[in-house]
């Protein structure tokens, strides 16, 4: 009975703690928002700058299953590189070692300071406050840490168990288990964590505690791994990377292990602090080792799943140069464009066929770009604020204001293409099958948008709008008999597909006239030009 309230007890604090560390994770995430993800878009070709920022990002949300996953995703997005990922990647092992470094100086002992500054600054009312959740979680980890050691302080007496955990065991056996454990617990945090409680109490062995820990690198790599179905080529490389990465570590330190290993409990320094030392020195080398041998890695990581396709092409981010005068502004603002509106014309596209076809892989594109073009948005909203804020001269600066204003049109365009995207989540969430007739109702009317888009991205000025006229007054003519359409088959109340697709007509009135809107702006600054 006693083993079982021990176990309960141990098993509760492990539970507190794994919530702890994923809310901090969470709170950090939300007080820098983009500004975390630009840390990780801004790695350059070197890899070691990509080590630092990968360190010192895993560091702070205490995370490297979280710093793999957000770098995957953007890698899937087209904001890295996958060899620009590489670099972050090596360094998120490194960045995760602080855990270890914090308990083994035991911090623990200090978290109720924490928790209580945490809770009072969450409850102030000025700047500061946004921090008070990310304080209070930060020491909540440590004071749950605390408890563990608290409720497995008995087990130090029992002479079985200590005897089993400190004789040296396969080292093979104790990585797979640290393996399996971070794979279920999500986080190599909490393996390394344990780890060094246990070793603090003398219950773990240093030669049994070190194979574990090494584990956990591999353990850890199950989330991204995960996270990468239905991803591009290139973010699966990513996931491949970490993987190959922590794998590749722990062979490289196994002949190390069973040729020295037996000398660990020789070790004079605390065995605690010893283990974050070596855990430390593990993560470090490992990415010193693969940051020299960085070429021929993503090399063979290309040849093992090939040099691949991303499913779209993404599109060329803005950005300013200090070198960029007036009219290399307004050069890059006019290419810009054009990608754009070609790039709107496919997402419309891939969601109109969505809702025709039902297929999962055609919805998942379509998914995919309207993310992109959210944070191309994004971007661009970033770009336009340096470029304004660049150009002096009256005339420039409306010349430059009339591009910005061309963006604006065509990101309403983008919203309208997202709300039509939205008819399909309604249509899949209530389980709606649409007959033929909607069907080709939505065919119609995809193809009429479509070729309005053509002509308009074909003709940027007013001696060709009566093509254009003509094209978006077959589209009204359509719109309206889809309409008058939709609104009879509502009376039939087996027909719910009518009733999912009402809206659909709303957005593509509304597409159309913002497509008109843009041709006007566009087609008016050209002839003032």
């Amino acid at each position: 009975m006693e083993n079982l309230t021990i176990a309960m007890a141990g098993m509760t604090a492990v539970i507190l703690f794994i919530f702890g560390l994923e809310n901090f994770s969470r709170e950090i995430e939300n007080i820098s928002g983009e500004r975390f993800r630009k840390s990780l878009g801004s790695a350059t070709r070197l890899p070691i700058v990509g080590v630092v920022i990968g360190a010192l990002v895993t560091a702070v949300i205490q995370s490297s299953s979280a710093t793999s996953v957000i770098t995957i995703s953007l890698v899937n997005a087209g904001v890295l590189t996958f060899k620009n990922s590489v670099g972050i990647i090596f360094g998120s092992n490194v960045g995760t070692t602080i855990t270890a470094q914090l308990v083994a100086f035991k911090l623990t002992a200090f978290a109720p300071l924490i928790i209580i500054l945490g809770f009072f600054l969450s409850l102030t009312r000025n700047r500061f406050s946004i921090f008070g959740k990310a304080i209070f979680y930060f020491g909540f980890v440590f004071f749950s840490l605390n408890l563990i050691s608290s409720s497995l302080a008995p087990l130090q007496n029992n002479p079985d168990l200590i005897a089993l955990l400190t004789q040296p065991q396969n080292p093979l056996i104790a990585i797979l288990v640290g393996c399996l454990f971070t794979a279920m617990v999500q986080s190599s945090s909490v393996t390394t964590g344990l780890a060094i409680i246990f070793t603090q109490q003398g219950i773990l062995g240093l030669e049994n505690a070190v194979p574990l820990i090494m584990g956990a690198n591999i353990g850890t790599t199950a989330t991204a791994m995960i996270a990468v179905f239905g991803m591009d080529i290139a973010a699966k490389k990513t996931a491949l990377c970490h993987f190959l990465f922590n794998v590749g570590g722990v062979l490289l330190f196994i002949p190390i292990l069973f040729l020295f290993g037996h000398k660990l409990s020789e070790v004079s320094v605390e065995p605690a602090l010893a283990l974050a030392n070596i855990h430390f020195i593990f993560n470090v080398v490992t990415s010193l080792i693969f940051i020299v041998l960085v070429t021929p890695f993503t090399r063979f990581v290309d040849l093992v799943l090939g040099e691949g396709k991303m499913d779209f092409e993404r599109l060329s981010l803005p950005s300013y140069n200090e070198s960029d005068d007036y009219h290399r502004v307004v050069e890059k603002l006019d290419n810009g464009n054009k990608e754009l509106i070609e790039f709107l014309q496919e997402n419309y596209n891939q969601v109109t066929l969505s809702l025709e076809t039902n297929y999962k892989g055609i919805h998942d594109s379509a998914q995919k770009r309207i993310e992109y073009t959210n944070f191309l948005e994004k971007e661009y909203v970033s770009y336009f604020t340096t470029v304004v804020s660049k150009v002096n001269e009256e005339e420039q600066s409306k010349v430059v204001i009339d591009r910005i204003n061309r963006y604006d049109y065509l990101f309403q365009i983008h919203d309208s293409i997202a709300d039509l995207f939205a008819c399909k989540r309604i249509i899949d969430s209530q389980f709606i099958e649409l007959r033929s007739d909607i069907v080709v109702l939505i065919r119609e009317l995809s193809n009429d948008t479509l070729s309005l888009f053509a002509l308009i991205r074909e003709h940027h000025d007013e001696s060709k709008s009566s093509d254009i006229d003509k094209a978006a007054k077959e589209l009204q003519r359509n719109l309206n008999q889809a309409q008058r359409k939709l609104l009879l088959l509502l009376a039939d109340t087996n027909r719910k597909d009518a009733g999912a697709l009402t809206n659909f007509v709303t957005y593509s009135q509304r597409l159309k006239d913002k497509l008109l809107n843009f041709h006007k702006i566009s087609s008016k600054n050209s002839t003032e030009q």
